[in-house]
């Protein structure tokens, strides 16, 4: 094979690769919806199962929309008339496996999206419509700052005493809720392995050795 025949043929190759790494991660911003799990803070599945032989489970459902999206939460497998509080926010405390994150600080900007109660079955379904997918963000000029994006999605025990039995030691209140007073978080969603972004991303786009998300 010539130099020039090789030449072509591993430029093809590498255009090839990048079509792959461009498809593989999303660079169509205008994917119509998305579905994906959100998962349980271990230690206190037990202060939301219905039933010992009962798993609780979240799913989120994601539609585009042409001046907002529409997101719908449901719940399965819960105590009857249990409160919760729906945020998206910024950071997940579990990593893309399932464990804690051991690096977790804060889960940093946070966007209070609606109140969820299970009815009398254990079971809750909430829609909220706002501006989600690929382009959701907070921003504070009077504290430096910038916009923020909040991928992930999450809720929060209503109550520290609803949460409180699952824990040997006093939880302290939290701010996820409308009196700055709920438990801890219940149900999270989990950051993608390859792109550590949330979610509500759905066309991430690598930038050196990080991936951003295209608005």
């Amino acid at each position: 094979m010539g130099k020039l025949t090789r030449a072509v043929a591993l430029a093809t190759v590498l255009a090839a690769g990048a079509f792959g790494v461009q498809a593989a991660f999303g660079a169509n911003s205008n994917v119509s919806s998305t579905s994906f799990s959100l998962f349980p803070n271990a230690s206190f599945v037990n202060c939301m199962r219905k039933n010992a032989s009962t798993t609780p489970t979240a799913t989120a459902t994601v539609q585009r929309g042409a001046q907002n999206d529409t997101l719908t939460l449901k719940l399965a497998g819960f105590k009857p008339n249990l409160g919760f509080d729906l945020f998206t926010v910024q950071r997940s405390n579990q990593l893309a496996s399932g464990t804690p994150n051991p690096n977790f600080t804060t889960f940093g900007m946070a966007w209070y999206q609606s109140d969820v109660e299970t009815n009398s079955s254990g079971a809750a379904t909430v829609t909220v419509k706002s501006i989600l997918l690929d382009q959701i963000f907070g921003f504070d000029p009077d504290v430096s700052l910038a916009p923020t994006n909040t991928f992930h999605v999450g809720f929060w025990f209503d109550s520290v005493a609803e949460a409180q039995p699952c824990s040997p030691t006093t939880l302290a209140p939290t701010p996820f809720n409308g009196e700055h007073h709920a438990g801890p978080v219940a149900f999270i969603t989990r950051p993608n392995s390859k792109t550590a972004l949330g979610p509500l991303c759905t066309a991430p786009v690598k930038s050196g050795s990080t991936f951003t998300c295209k608005p």
